[in-house]
């Protein structure tokens, strides 16, 4: 195992252990997180993200693998069982997170999952119906970014 793969597995291995400093700490300075829900967060935003959604998820359990990296790159996949918090609904997220590493870093961070499949669990019937639009996505987006900004300014 190379030390890119060790840091994606170090990452990973806090996120299963619920310690976000240490998922924190495999962050550059400088690191961008984007996914379907959060897009371009900076280094404080996603260190916060990540702060907010472990310390709000009760029953969240987390299983990853395929972890493999090069000098600069690196990917991985990672299945998330929660319970949504809006709505109290199971949910099964499947994702798939590519990486750019520099300095033993993580520079870059984007999970890639299916909103769709997301939404229909999360959201149920609204989900069914609208999950596919770009209305409920840009909603979801909106309501994420003012929770973790107020997630942010309250810490």
């Amino acid at each position: 195992m190379n030390t890119n793969e060790q840091l994606i597995n170090t990452f990973y291995t806090c996120f299963k252990n619920k310690d976000y400093k240490g998922m924190q700490a495999c962050y550059a300075d400088n690191a961008t997180f984007s996914d379907a829900v959060f897009k371009n967060l900076n280094a404080e935003q996603v260190r916060a993200m990540w702060e907010m959604l472990l310390l709000k998820s009760k029953d969240m359990r987390l299983e990853f693998s395929e972890v493999s990296a090069n000098e600069t790159t690196g990917k991985a996949h990672w299945d998330a069982y929660y319970t949504f918090s809006s709505t109290g609904k199971k949910v099964i997220n499947r994702i798939d997170a590519s990486f750019e590493i520099e300095n033993g870093k993580i520079t870059k961070h984007v999970d890639h999952f299916d909103f769709y499949t997301w939404a229909k669990q999360a959201l149920g019937l609204s989900g069914i119906l609208l999950g596919w639009t770009g209305f409920l996505k840009n909603k979801i987006q909106a309501t994420a970014m003012k929770n973790l900004d107020n997630f942010m300014k309250r810490s």
